[in-house]
């Protein structure tokens, strides 16, 4: 019999229950027959870092049999009659959910001020805001390749929420079902002892209020009748709201209690004794597409800052110009040589993900779930510049964006840069005159690799004080390599990639220790251990702030050298492979 520990947690982790997704297994041998699929909440308290764990009362195969893969179904928890349900591979992909929580779980927002150490890590507040910012940025571009518009905000709290999903998740622990919501529900005034909530809807409109006047006023109120300035990081903490919230009274939880009410609509006052839904927990939450309204509010709120000019101005063509440095050409080629120019290529991917960790403490031998999600063929930018000064540093800065809107109309600036995903930031040394930069897709410093999104934690069980661990634990954040780009059409979508060569001089950080880093995967979103945030510019620069002269994005970078877009086409193949590190059964 398997035996999943839930000793020795705490009130609000036997709260984030682990849950399973229900499959049957026909094909599979009688003696190795896996009755259920389990996704195991991240927060369950066992050494490893899947979020998928198959299940079953006794498993009798020794390890030396061949396992058949546990196949989980595409399209699980709707059918394309649901138009949400065309972005299911965007929600529900394991490397996206697993992201999210890795994430928080990095960036956690405490609960009293003996945590603050832990919370209180460089511009962490600006990096809520961030993260989350490319989030619906890339979920956006996902719409527009499914030819749907985009996320429309949930920002009436009192009228009723359109969008249904049934997670089709089951509670390990309590064997109930995770509890789906109905289409047209509404925000009730949340009144459950038990999870120690009494939260009203105008509670929630009083807090948005004073948010509101502060990003108007730029001034934040604090406890003791005096004020201090608002920036982007102090508005990050605020809305979040995590404990560095300077008056958490006056300001409230906004973001927090935002997913409690969209995750108790169904039993806001526990009358049925019933659990939270998906979008409270953070290792489930994207699933949920009213995470994608929640977020596209929250988004707008930090928005209405950056465009509030009297305190966040524009960047002035010093700030933006890289003297000397001249981009005279960029283009993406496949890595592999043969394909076009230009041209990137996503398809459906088949990848197995060995479950034996999650299923107990004795070596049972492999078993492996099977599971489809997006890829693309790996692919590098070429770059050739021109430095006309001496010898000196860059900052390349890639990123990209669709090149129509919903109404395949060119975009308005003022729109589109809050479009751009971000796709690669790096140091790169200039020699005097002709430079030809190569950079390859899979270097991004947004995205880790599959094997570390999905990776074995065995060794970390022996020795779990181990220091070396805790940077191994935080070099598992990241955005998945295999959800670089968005899906694109099989006609193909057309983007424009934006590159940037930045003055080095305004964007080095000199890290205080000067310490070897042990890992920069995925800094742009995850910081790194320990250290300061390896960019002094503002997140998302140039994009993050609106322009005071351009009305398009070819206005914008006609007047710097240092900068260059190019035409690309992302096509899909709607077809399905292998992953080639799949095992052979």
């Amino acid at each position: 019999m398997l035996v999943y520990p839930n000793s020795g947690m705490d009130s609000n982790q036997k709260q984030r229950d682990h849950f399973c997704l229900k499959n049957p297994t026909e094909g599979l041998e009688t003696e190795c027959r896996v009755s259920d699929l389990i996704l195991v909440s991240p927060f369950l308290k066992v050494p490893i870092d899947f979020t998928l764990y198959p299940a079953s009362v006794g498993v009798k195969c020794g390890p030396t049999i061949p396992r058949t893969p546990i196949i989980i179904p595409r399209d699980y928890t709707a059918t394309d009659l649901e138009e949400e349900h065309r972005l299911a591979y965007f929600r529900e992909d394991v490397g996206i959910n697993l992201h999210h929580w890795h994430w928080h779980l990095v960036y956690p927002f405490g609960n009293n001020r003996a945590e603050i150490n832990i919370v209180n890590k460089d511009r962490r507040g600006e990096l809520f805001f961030y993260m989350h910012q490319q989030i619906i940025a890339r979920y956006n571009c996902e719409r527009l390749c499914n030819a749907l518009p985009r996320v429309k905000k949930f920002s009436n709290w009192r009228e009723p929420i359109p969008e249904a999903y049934f997670p089709k998740l089951d509670s390990l622990t309590s064997a109930r079902g995770w509890p789906p919501r109905q289409a047209n529900m509404r925000w009730q005034d949340l009144k459950r002892p038990v999870d120690n909530l009494n939260v009203t809807i105008s509670d929630m409109e009083r807090w948005r209020r004073n948010i509101e006047e502060a990003i108007s006023t730029g001034i934040v109120r604090l406890p003791n009748g005096s004020t201090q300035s608002l920036t982007i990081d102090t508005l990050g903490n605020m809305v979040e709201s995590s404990i560095l919230s300077p008056n958490q009274e006056l300001y409230g939880s906004l973001h927090n209690n935002g997913h409690s009410f969209s995750a108790y609509v169904h039993d806001p006052e526990h009358r049925y004794l019933e659990s939270f839904g998906v979008i409270a927990d953070e290792a489930t939450t994207m699933r949920d597409p009213l995470f994608y309204r929640w977020h596209a509010w929250i988004d707008d709120l930090f928005q209405s800052f950056k465009e509030t000019m009297e305190r966040v101005r524009p960047y002035t063509n010093s700030e933006l110009e890289n003297p000397g440095v001249n981009v005279t050409s960029v283009a993406v080629e496949p890595a592999g040589g043969s394909g076009q120019t230009n041209v990137l290529n996503t398809y459906w991917m088949m990848s197995d993900v060995d479950l034996s960790s999650g299923l107990d403490f004795s070596n049972r031998g492999s078993v492996f779930a099977r599971f489809t999600h997006l890829n693309n063929r790996p692919f590098r930018y070429v770059i050739n510049v021109n430095n006309t000064g001496s010898v000196r540093r860059a900052t390349v800065r890639i990123f990209m964006a669709p090149k129509f809107d919903e109404r395949n109309l060119p975009w308005q600036l003022a729109d589109q840069r809050k479009m751009f995903i971000e796709m690669d930031r790096f140091v790169v040394p200039l020699k005097a005159g002709e430079n030809t930069i190569t950079r390859q897709s899979t270097q991004s410093s947004v995205t880790i690799p599959f094997e570390q999104t999905f990776r074995d934690l065995s060794e970390q069980r022996s020795d779990p004080k181990n220091p070396k661990f805790a940077e191994f634990n935080f070099c598992g954040c990241g955005w998945p390599q295999h959800m670089l780009i968005p899906k694109g059409t099989a006609g193909g979508a057309a983007y424009q990639l934006f590159v940037m060569l930045s003055n080095y001089e305004m964007d080095k950080v000199d890290q205080p220790d000067g310490s070897e880093l042990s890992c920069d995967e995925a800094s742009s979103f995850c910081g790194l251990k320990d250290k300061l945030f390896p960019d002094k510019r503002p997140m998302g620069f140039p994009f993050d702030r609106p322009s005071r002269t351009a009305s398009n994005i070819e206005d914008f970078v006609s007047p710097n050298s240092n900068m260059r877009l190019q035409d690309i086409t992302i096509m899909h193949q709607n077809v399905t492979e292998q992953n080639p590190r799949n095992p052979s059964t």
